[in-house]
């Protein structure tokens, strides 16, 4: 059969995405490497890469290791959400479909969704589009967008003052507030903030944005450590928020839906800084 010259100009893009694009393939599934727990499972921690890594550096940084050290009775799941996903617009659905939704199918007390940098956003984009799935977010140094619009958020006097506008749809340009006003409704979800814990580093670029989020934080789930940007900061990172995380959360309930927050199935393929 011969193909139109849209559908050949289509074909050709994806496969040029696929060729030139670092850190994954988009025509195939999101890449997983599965660890199990070394005792019967009750949880399980899926883990989201920052801009430079895949699964396979997860790996090699022992991240599965740091979290079985901690909660020995978790699944752990290193997923390949790279940048070539959320290029392609569809990360946070296919993260659902590929990954999370089959992982609810297995009974788990519960799902946790950890991310560093992108990784960090991505856990935060993918909770505004389902809300009620995760049982808790681990955030490190979480990639939240440009300055301008923290600026904007400031000059207001803060997140509780500022007024985003109307909702828009979750585009490439619209994203980042989109983001933001998500976060900003956390005062009306008490049980929301309560099962996010964020930790970052005090000398990384971010850190404006993020201290942003982290004042919409419970203070003792939110650890600002000595640091820049990286995983001389990321591995103590992700240790001290599963030490602080795990017994507390164990006592609580699963966070249910938000019938005010729809949810939104669309996410943005703008490329972060990180």
């Amino acid at each position: 059969m011969r193909l139109q010259p849209s559908a050949l100009l289509h074909s050709l893009a994806a496969l040029l995405l696929a060729a030139c694009s670092t850190g994954g393939d988009v025509t195939r599934p999101i890449p997983t490497r599965f660890i199990p727990a070394a005792q019967p499972a009750h949880r399980l921690v899926v883990m989201l890469p920052g801009r430079g890594d895949d699964a396979d550096s997860l790996a090699r940084r022992g991240t599965a290791q740091i979290i079985h050290g901690q909660w020995p009775d978790a699944d752990v799941v290193l997923a390949g959400l790279t940048m070539p996903f959320y290029r392609q617009g569809r990360a946070v659905q296919r993260l659902h479909d590929e990954i999370l939704a089959p992982a609810r199918a297995r009974h788990y007390d519960q799902v946790w969704l950890a991310g560093i940098s992108l990784g960090g956003l991505g856990a935060l984009m993918y909770d505004r589009a389902y809300p009620g799935q995760l049982d808790g977010m681990l955030l490190i140094s979480p990639y939240l967008g440009d300055r301008p619009l923290y600026r904007e958020i400031q000059a207001a006097g803060g997140l509780d003052l500022w007024r985003p506008g109307p909702a828009q749809a979750f585009t490439p340009a619209t994203y980042q507030r989109e983001l933001w006003r998500y976060i900003q409704r956390w005062s009306d979800r008490p049980g929301r903030p309560r099962s996010v814990w964020l930790a970052y580093g005090d000398k990384e670029r971010f850190r404006d944005r993020i201290g942003l989020l982290a004042a919409q934080l419970p203070a003792g789930q939110v650890f600002r450590l000595p640091g820049h940007h990286n995983w001389t900061l990321w591995k103590p990172a992700l240790r001290t928020l599963l030490d602080h995380a795990g017994p507390e959360q164990n006592q609580r309930p699963r966070i249910p839906p938000d019938a005010a927050l729809p949810a939104v199935r669309t996410d943005a393929g703008r490329q972060p800084d990180r």
